[in-house]
């Protein structure tokens, strides 16, 4: 039997084709092979009956009651039923007013430390544990549920509005046989929907019949992949001939039967069934939700998928609850400090039993008689519940709380940054969860989106060369630099938007002295694939495939060469004022082999000549031997390729009439073509373009955003290494990671090709060791040895290969099957797991790999493959990352992803509604990260460890006191200052820090990228600092006990009366306590403001006059059981003695604290320390500067990307005519020779 991990690492790895899109997420396995040259019979039967099982949807136009067939009905609960079909209205939000009290409060107290306290609360009411009022506990767990529910209410009324705001869109359907508007919520499968220009599609839609010739339907996808583009969609030509009118739509009774829903964007399979035929539909003709129409007035179609069954919903992956490390380690401290708790517990319940069984039976501690014969072991074990309750500030209940205040305060800061404000499409920044802030200030990885990311998607034409000038440079004139923008008035058809910097080229044309320069602008108005417009206005507007031929066409416009107007065998344009017509002989199309596109034309003169335009590295194959000017355009491309322009060669070709009459045969043959119809087109094109004589080459800016070079350059003096994954080719894709610095001429760019006989050699070496065991493979030999800055680029098809996620087509055969023996069971799952381990192995060899690199580039990957990478990293790595898109195919890899940024202020939203954040520009990043991420990172740490302190500082003074108690689980402090500590004497100032705070300006910390590691290190919060934390809170606590205790013995007040009692030792050990806490956070303070001094100091006069109040003789009368300190307060703090207690307490927790702090900062200053301490010396050190690529001798530079669209353009519609207005097409010549039956029985419906 073979099996996957038996072939070897080459039979695995074949070549693949990179520029093919793999298969996405819910694709077939026979899909995903190469198809067979002989089939058996049988296969192709069960292949059918296969494809038929798939086809398992089924709708029916204008038919409610259809859905509620008994098959079409699922079981939801016990015998509840209903149908299968989802309705339209979407639904992200959790609560309603009924179950937002239940189901709140069931996710609150799945918390460990809530459900602690609510246990800890039952306790308390037991009078033989309790030695502390049910009160301390009650009311502190009150507001944390409180404060949490307010914070969750306020979230899901957000995504109330928001489900609010898109489901009650306004839509137009049939009912009762004429359009109505309704929402989008009351839309259902099987409407008839009219979708009119402008408007987003409301679900997945069969498209009809369009206003446009041939029910054609342009749509732009920027909701599903960023791309502004148009794109086409085209119904059957028999339902554009029969339902374009209101009566025929609503008679429609077609049924559809089609896959069951799913994720594939790209792919459809389906057939309409209508009037006795059948109709084969594929994705051309469908409307996807999330799609806009435009230049199209109006457009019909048929609901297939409606609300979450809809692809765009299905594409957004899964949501799952995201939380932050600190979240994870705060949780497993929280475990810690249980154990301590119960460890602490145990040890002095242990003390009480001994202490029983030695005095108990004397009567030695006669007060602590409870007239109740219990023996001693008793007592223990309940004195261990006991002092469960006094030590529960161990654990802190306001510490959730807390954390969640501060993460809405730091949100609240992001959304009010006015630098991360992008007023040109009025776009702040937002914070669209609470809960992530300060994992911002720990990311490692950043995977990013290309189009509309880190790119406009607006193609500039900037340079070009012709005939060995080049022409958009800056020129030198006597001495000075010339920038003048090209007056383009004189061209009544120019672009407006539309500049230039170069008049030479301008002057070159006007004079009509150089003809090649006239060819060259010819050639560009007249091949291509692109769709012109006329508004009412006379305004001409054009429609392209690609952006990049839209800017080439919109050049040749402005410098005096206008396409107008084409039809199925003409094109028109305007040479410097004068209409002129050329037929069109013949269009050869792009393809992603080709790398280019012809055009054969017939000029007014009668000559045939050929224009081409294509990627240098197929025109330069091509060329004539004699070609003057290629060496010197070589040059120009090395220049252009070096400021990261996109180039393109133009060249042409003139035709006799013998040789185009010869080669227009084979065409004619190659276009009838049964089998393999372009493989033959393909060479037959092959053989027209040769010899072509060289014109020039344009170079094409794809203009990234603003900043984007700069803010990948700090992003990665920060460490944070930067993934590219993008659907884009190979070219494209490489093209801008040159233009935005992801790579420059220093790095060393590894391709897939080149790392696999690496990842081969490593997975040989790994086998070898571990014996053939797969499980046991390791190895952390980097696989580079020298230093060299690395960058790998990959494609999603090469992914697919080397991961082993490619998946194997099982043969179909008929064979009988017999039950599998117990023994080929274990056999078979022994297999799998051996499988497996190799599978991980691979998947692990190549992480370790490519995080060698200082980025990596992946090409062609599919929205499925793009969190694939995002989860190995997360992980095999276990880094923290950050993905950011603006599409919905993003979507899966921002819910992957730690972190989802999303890009706001585009048209498309789809990515922004699954983010975690969104912002306008890919700049903003370098904000988001290293100034508030950071801050919130540090702050959130600062505020951690002192809140454990603080209370270790305060709870374990309990502990000590047990030793001179009689472990009788009494409490230091009085019950009402056990109840507030927390809430009120402590509280402020560590929010304010945890708000507040900053070591270094915003301006410093994007000036030192560097300052952003420690984060990424987890230096500021770990085990290590917790258990510092609580050492300094056992130290302080011991001295808050020790020194007033050792003060209170044997002391004579100056009234003659000893002040050592009960009251006034727990009235000295708090205001110790207070004083020292709210000056040891004044000392953790960087950044002091009056607010951080007001609460500082406000807080220590709170406690005294909250005390003062409590200790009164009027709150004594009113409630004598429960305030029984009456007059404590006033009398201890009356005596000098303790005051210079207090004060001795004070300055012996916190000078050692100083004195060792001043010592770091002089021998060990951290690198904010040596920043602050020298801001002058590093200020020019930190600024940034582009790279200047110089072109190195011998070597070619060039990296050409051929700019158009990845797959064909409208050539096809083009050379049809179905684009161009004329009369519609004959039935006869849709329907065969039925045509007039079909005819009469529409007539008789109506």
């Amino acid at each position: 039997m073979e099996t996957d991990y038996d072939t070897t690492f080459e039979e695995d790895s074949q070549a693949p084709n990179d520029e093919v899109m793999p298969y996405s997420d819910d694709e077939t396995d026979d899909e995903l092979e190469s198809p067979q040259s002989v089939e058996p019979e049988q296969n192709r039967v069960n292949k059918e009956a296969e494809q038929n099982k798939e086809c398992g949807w089924h709708v029916k136009a204008n038919d409610p009651n259809f859905y509620n067939q008994p098959q079409f009905l699922k079981k939801t609960f016990l015998c509840f039923k209903k149908s299968k079909y989802a309705g339209n209205a979407i639904k992200t939000y959790k609560y309603n007013p009924i179950t937002f009290l239940p189901v709140n409060l069931c996710e609150q107290f799945k918390r460990v430390a809530n459900t602690y306290f609510l246990g800890l609360l039952v306790l308390q009411a037991i009078p033989e544990i309790s030695t502390v009022s049910w009160a301390t506990t009650l009311l502190p767990l009150l507001l944390v549920l409180g404060v949490t529910a307010i914070k969750d209410l306020v979230d899901d009324i957000a995504r109330h509005k928001m489900d609010k705001e898109i489901n009650n869109r306004p839509c137009e359907v049939i009912e009762d046989g004429r359009f109505k508007e309704t929402k989008w919520k009351n839309i259902r499968v099987g409407d008839i929907i009219r979708i009119n220009k402008n408007e987003f599609v409301p679900a997945d839609v069969l498209l009809l019949s369009s206003s446009e010739p041939n029910s054609l339907c342009y749509v732009e996808t920027a909701d599903l992949d960023g791309e502004t583009n148009l794109k086409f969609r085209m119904s059957l030509e028999i339902t554009d001939q029969l339902l374009q009118e209101e009566a025929a739509l609503a008679e429609f009774d077609g049924l559809v039967t089609c896959e069951e829903p799913n994720n594939r964007l790209d792919r459809f399979l389906g057939t309409l069934h209508w009037r006795g035929m059948s109709y084969g539909l594929d994705a051309d003709k469908i409307l996807l939700r999330g799609c806009t129409v435009r230049n199209t007035l109006c457009c019909h179609g048929l609901v297939l998928f409606a609300g979450a069954d809809t692809k765009i919903m299905r594409n957004s992956g899964k949501t799952t609850q995201k939380r932050t490390k600190i979240d994870y380690l705060m949780n497993y401290m929280v475990y810690t400090i249980f154990v301590l708790l119960a460890l602490a517990a145990a040890g002095l319940a242990i003390g009480q039993g001994f202490w029983e069984a030695k005095y108990g039976a004397r009567n030695v501690s006669w007060y602590l008689d409870d007239g109740k014969d219990y023996s001693p072991s008793y007592r223990g074990f309940l004195g261990f519940w006991g002092y469960i309750i006094v030590l529960n500030t161990m654990v802190p209940i306001s510490l959730y709380v807390s954390v969640e205040v501060i993460r809405l305060g730091q949100s609240y800061f992001i959304n009010w940054d006015l630098q991360m404000y992008y007023s040109p499409k009025d776009t702040p920044a937002k914070a669209r969860t609470t809960t992530l802030n300060e994992q911002l200030g720990q990311i490692q990885y950043i995977f990013t989106d290309k189009t509309g990311t880190l790119t406009q998607n607006i193609m500039t034409f900037k340079k070009c060369t012709i005939n060995g000038e080049t022409y958009g440079e800056q020129r030198q004139t006597s001495g000075q630099t010339i920038n003048e923008l090209v007056d383009f008035s004189w061209n009544p058809l120019a672009d407006v938007t539309f500049t230039f910097n170069d008049n030479i080229l301008i002057d070159e044309i006007r004079s009509n002295k150089n003809k090649e320069v006239h060819l060259f602008f010819k050639l560009l108005a007249l091949c291509h694939t692109v769709m012109v417009e006329k508004t009412e206005s006379g305004e001409i507007i054009y429609q392209s495939a690609s952006p990049d031929e839209g800017a080439l066409v919109t050049a040749a416009r402005n410098f005096g060469f206008v396409f107008l107007s084409r039809t199925q065998s003409t094109i028109t344009i305007s040479e410097m004022g004068n209409e002129v017509t050329y037929e069109v002989l013949a269009l050869l199309d792009f393809n992603s082999d080709r790398k280019r596109m012809s055009i054969i034309v017939r000029e007014p003169n009668g000559n045939i000549r050929l224009y081409c335009k294509g990627a240098d590295t197929v025109i330069y194959e091509r060329l004539h031997a004699s070609n003057p000017i290629k060496e010197v355009t070589q040059e120009a491309l090395d220049i252009f390729a070096n400021e990261t322009l996109r180039t393109l060669c133009l060249s042409y070709k003139d035709i006799s009439n013998e040789d185009f009459e010869k080669w227009n045969k084979k065409y004619m043959e190659a276009t009838v073509a049964m089998n393999d119809r372009d493989q033959a087109l393909d060479k037959v094109y092959e053989e027209i373009e040769t010899e072509l004589l060289l014109l020039g080459a344009t170079a094409i800016e794809d203009k990234l955003q603003d900043e984007v070079p700069q803010t990948i350059a700090k992003l990665a003096k920060a460490d944070i290494k930067i993934w590219m994954l993008t659907g884009d080719k190979k070219e494209t894709a490489e093209n801008i990671g040159f233009s935005c610095e992801l790579l420059t001429e220093e790095t060393t760019i590894c391709y897939g090709e080149d790392i696999t006989p690496l990842l081969q050699t490593r997975m040989e070496n790994q086998k070898n060791r571990a014996g053939g065991v797969p499980g046991s493979m390791t190895n952390n030999e980097p696989f580079f040895q020298s230093d060299q800055k690395r960058a790998l680029i990959i494609t999603g098809s090469w992914l697919n290969e080397i991961l082993l996620e490619k998946k194997k087509k099982k043969k179909k055969r008929l064979k009988l099957k017999f039950p599998k023996t117990q023994e080929e069971k274990q056999k078979s799952l022994q297999e799998k797991l051996k499988a497996d381990a190799l599978k991980e192995q691979r998947q692990r060899n190549f992480v370790d790999l490519a995080c060698e690199c200082s980025s990596v580039i992946c090409c062609r990957v599919t929205p499925k493959q793009k969190a694939m990478v995002v989860d190995l990293v997360k992980r095999y790595k276990k880094a923290i990352t950050l993905a950011i898109g603006d599409g919905a195919n993003d979507v899966n890899m921002i819910k992957t992803a730690h972190i989802g940024v999303g890009i706001s202020g585009q048209e498309g939203m789809q990515a922004v509604m699954s983010s975690d954040y969104s912002c306008a520009q890919f700049k903003y990043l370098q904000r988001l990260l290293l100034v508030h991420g950071r801050w919130s990172y540090i702050r959130m740490c600062k505020f951690l460890r002192y809140f454990f302190y603080k209370n270790f500082a305060f709870t374990l003074v309990h502990f000590w006191y047990s030793f001179f108690n009689g472990f009788s689980a009494q409490t230091v402090y009085e019950d009402w200052f056990i109840a507030i500590y927390n809430v009120i004497y402590s509280s402020l100032p560590v929010l304010l820090v945890g708000l507040l705070d900053q070591d270094v300006s915003d301006k410093l910390s994007l000036r030192f990228p560097r300052l952003y590691i420690p984060g990424q290190k987890d230096m500021l919060f770990n085990y290590k600092k917790f258990f510092l934390s609580l050492l300094h809170g056992i130290i302080t606590s011991l001295i808050i006990f020790f020194i007033p205790y050792g003060a209170f013995l044997l002391t004579m007040g100056q009234d003659g009366e000893a002040p050592s009692d009960y009251q006034s030792f727990a009235v000295t050990t708090a205001t110790a306590l207070i004083i020292t806490v709210n000056f040891q956070i004044g000392l953790d303070t960087s950044y002091w403001t009056f607010v951080n001094a007001f609460s500082v100091f406000g807080s220590i006069a709170i406690y005294f006059g909250i005390t003062f109040d409590l200790h009164s003789a009027g709150i004594h009368v009113l409630l004598p059981s429960t305030f029984i300190f009456t007059g404590a307060a006033p009398n201890a703090l009356r005596q000098p003695y303790l005051w210079l207690t207090i004060i001795l307490t004070v300055a012996i927790c916190l000078l050692p604290i100083v004195a060792m702090r001043f010592l770091i900062k002089m021998i060990w200053p951290t690198e904010s320390d040596k920043i602050q301490k020298n801001r002058r010396k590093f200020k020019e050190e930190a600024k940034w500067r582009p790279r200047h690529s110089t072109i190195r001798r011998g070597i070619s530079a060039r990296r050409s990307a051929y700019a158009f669209s990845h797959q064909r353009g409208y050539a096809d519609l083009i050379s049809t005519g179905r684009n161009i207005h004329r009369r519609r097409a004959p039935l006869d010549a849709v329907l065969g020779g039925n045509a007039s039956e079909i005819i009469q029985s529409a007539a008789n419906t109506l």
